[in-house]
C-alpha cells in the first residue's frame, strides 16, 4: 500500500519539530518539513484576527500531500489556508490551542493542561514527540564508553523563554543542586543542552563541573538518546513541558529544575500537577528518591486511533 504523504508546518523549533515529526511517523507517513514565516506585519498579528491569505506568509506550499500537521502559532494560518485550498482532499491536524475556532482543523491536539474542549480535540498528557524505545537502544553506547561511574544522572537543561529567565543566581541553585544531590553521592553527570540554551550557560556548566562530568556543548541528538538511555534519574528543567514528557517515555525517575516564574504560568503549573498526579515527576529538591511509573507514550495512543479515524478516508 502507498505510503500516504504528509506535510509538517512549523517555526523551527526543536519542541515543535519533535512534536509533528513524532506524530508523522506515528503515522506511517511519507513526510517533509516547511518552515513557516510570515511576511513581517503578520508576525505581529494574533492568528485570530489574521485573514487566511496566502499573502499572510512567505512559504509557497505546492507539494503534493495528503495530511498537514501544523504546530505552532505561526502556522495556524497556513494549515487552515491549506484546508480551505484543498477541501476534503486533504485532512489538517494541529497541535496545541491554534487560538482560532476549532472548527478550521480535522483534529486539534492538545495537553490536558490547555483545557482545550472540542468534538474534534484529541487530549494528552503532557506532550507528543519524536522519540522512541529503539532509538534509545540503539544510541545507548554513544556516550558509553565515557561512563566511569554506576550511576548516571541526565541534565536535560532548556533555555530562556518569556517565563524563565534564567539568571546566574536561579542557575547557581540548580547547579548546587546537581552538586549535592548526585555528583557528591557518587553519580556521573551528563548535561545535555537543547536549542534555546545560551552559550554562557554551556560555558558555566564547564567551568562548573569537574572534568569528570559529561558536559555536551553542542546539539546532539545523538548524545540526548544516549544520556537519556544511560540515567538512572533525569533533571529537567521546568521551561520545557516538551523535555519533560520525552524523558517521561523512559519510565525513570524525573526531577524538575523549578525557576521563579517572571510572569504568570498556570498551564505549566496545570502540566506539572498532572505529572507529578501520576508519579512522573517530583521538584528538585535536597534529596534524591527512586520510584517507578507507567512510561508514557501519547504519541502511539493519539496515532493509533488517527489511523483509525482515516483508515477509510477518500483523499479524493
Amino acid at each position: 500500500m502507498t505510503k500516504l504523504k504528509g506535510i509538517l508546518l512549523t517555526e523551527g523549533m526543536h519542541g515543535m519539530i519533535s512534536q509533528v515529526e513524532g506524530l508523522a511517523k506515528a503515522l506511517d507517513l511519507e513526510f517533509i518539513h516547511e518552515k513557516i514565516e510570515l511576511n513581517s506585519f503578520w508576525k505581529m498579528i494574533p492568528p485570530n484576527l489574521t485573514p487566511v491569505k496566502n499573502f499572510v506568509f512567505k512559504n509557497n506550499i505546492n507539494k503534493d500531500f495528503n495530511i498537514v500537521i501544523s504546530c505552532g502559532r505561526k502556522s495556524v494560518i497556513p494549515s487552515i489556508y491549506l484546508k480551505k485550498k484543498l477541501k476534503n482532499k486533504i485532512i489538517n491536524i494541529h497541535i496545541q490551542d491554534p487560538k482560532v475556532s476549532l472548527n478550521n482543523f480535522d483534529y486539534v491536539i492538545a495537553p490536558e493542561h490547555d483545557e482545550l474542549d472540542g468534538k474534534n480535540v484529541l487530549k494528552t498528557k503532557g506532550a507528543i514527540h519524536y522519540l522512541r524505545n529503539h532509538e534509545l537502544n540503539e544510541n545507548e553506547n554513544y556516550l558509553k564508553s565515557k561512563i566511569i561511574k554506576e550511576k548516571v544522572v541526565s541534565f536535560i537543561i532548556g533555555g530562556p523563554n518569556k517565563y524563565y529567565d534564567y539568571s546566574n543566581k536561579v542557575l547557581d541553585k540548580i547547579f548546587l543542586k546537581i552538586q549535592n544531590n548526585f555528583i557528591d553521592q557518587d553519580y556521573q553527570l551528563i548535561f545535555i543542552p537543547s536549542m534555546r540554551t545560551p552559550l554562557k550557560v554551556i560555558e558555566k556548566a564547564k567551568k562548573y563541573f569537574d572534568e569528570n562530568q559529561i558536559v555536551i556543548t553542542n546539539v546532539d541528538k545523538k548524545a540526548y538518546l544516549s544520556s537519556l538511555k544511560l540515567a538512572k534519574h533525569i533533571v529537567v528543567t521546568c521551561d520545557s513541558t516538551s523535555m519533560i514528557s520525552e524523558a517521561a517515555m523512559t519510565g525513570k525517575p524525573i526531577y524538575v529544575a523549578q525557576m521563579p516564574a517572571i510572569k504568570q504560568n498556570h498551564r505549566f503549573q496545570k502540566f506539572f500537577e498532572l505529572f507529578k498526579s501520576l508519579n512522573i515527576t517530583k521538584d528538585l529538591q535536597n534529596s534524591v528518591d527512586t520510584w517507578n511509573y507507567e512510561k508514557l507514550d501519547e504519541t502511539d495512543k493519539i496515532s493509533s486511533y488517527i489511523k483509525e479515524q482515516i483508515k477509510n478516508y477518500d483523499f479524493s
